[in-house]
């Protein structure tokens, strides 16, 4: 397995972020044409219209523990870690993230949400400590 693989996850989650600004624009557009709320209500955005306000929640998600994410992945790239068990930890995250948007655009069920962004963070946690083993254990020659 190619090293390199390690970035087909973070391509995902990236287009995931994407997907997301989609969708805010698409409910701030759909407040605006139903008179929930005008144009200037997102000049200072400080009261965001319910139609829009969980995307907008989500993208602020996408932007906090996938932080850490993609500093994990560049890292396990750098340091020559990125084994097979790291892509496939890194493509399960990005399922949880998915799954976490997913629930959180739609029904907004905390039950569900929460322990999907705990499998995720506990993901992301896994990559960190593999990382750590392959800094502190030297491969064998």
């Amino acid at each position: 397995m190619s090293q390199t693989a390690i970035f087909w996850p973070m391509i995902a989650l990236t287009a995931l972020i994407y997907v997301v600004y989609a969708l805010v624009l698409l409910r701030r557009r759909q407040a605006v044409m139903s008179g929930q709320a005008t144009p200037r209500d997102f000049k200072l955005p400080l009261k965001e219209p319910e139609a829009s306000v969980t995307a907008i929640r989500n993208l602020i998600n996408l932007y906090e523990l996938p932080v850490l994410f993609y500093v994990v992945c560049l890292s396990l790239y750098a340091v020559n870690g990125a084994s097979l068990l790291a892509v496939i930890i890194a493509w399960l995250f990005v399922a949880t993230r998915i799954a976490h948007t997913f629930v959180h655009v739609t029904s907004n069920r905390l039950r569900l949400r929460q322990p999907i962004f705990a499998i995720g963070c506990a993901l992301n946690g896994v990559l960190w400590i593999m990382l750590g083993l392959h800094l502190a254990v030297p491969p064998v020659a």
